[in-house]
């Protein structure tokens, strides 16, 4: 399990240091506030939000695989049912966002918080987490995700 989490924290640092051309169909969004704007359903896979304001946005069910959030903030944020797996989220504020039934598998989350986030059903599976986060999370964790069978508590590896 260590060695999982030891191999995702390294690609995760190669993929934020090493400057890759932007795939085709990839959208990035840099130094914006879209608070508020609906993202619900759509498939944002590789995309990046960078330094933007994403308070009350929705990406309700949306595919955020391989999506990438750096030093934004997302309170009050709808990700109720999205997937983001394999995604970056590196100085993300969570603060009473909506992550129920989520998946954040193999996803580094470092130096993210989630102050107050409902996690009920979110799968964190091999995700990356700041050791204070992940005890934060565990006090609440609650649920099965509907997609993959694992509770949140088990994905948090909670004892």
């Amino acid at each position: 399990m260590l060695f999982w989490r030891f191999c995702s924290l390294l690609l995760a640092l190669m993929l934020l240091c090493v400057s890759l051309p932007a795939q085709a169909g990839s959208v990035d969004f840099k130094y914006l506030d879209l608070s508020g704007k609906d993202f619900s359903s759509q498939s944002l896979i590789e995309a990046e939000f960078s330094h933007c304001t994403l308070d009350q946005t929705d990406f309700s069910n949306s595919d955020l695989r391989g999506a990438v959030f750096s030093q934004s903030t997302m309170i009050e944020a709808d990700l109720h049912g999205a997937d983001f797996t394999y995604g970056i989220a590196y100085l993300v504020k969570f603060t009473d966002a909506d992550l129920r039934d989520a998946l954040f598998v193999e996803t580094d989350l470092l130096r993210s918080s989630f102050d107050n986030a409902e996690i009920t059903g979110a799968d964190f599976s091999y995700a990356i987490l700041e050791r204070s986060e992940l005890k934060k999370l565990c006090s609440r964790a609650t649920g099965v995700n509907s997609k993959t069978g694992v509770s949140t508590r088990d994905s948090l590896e909670c004892n």
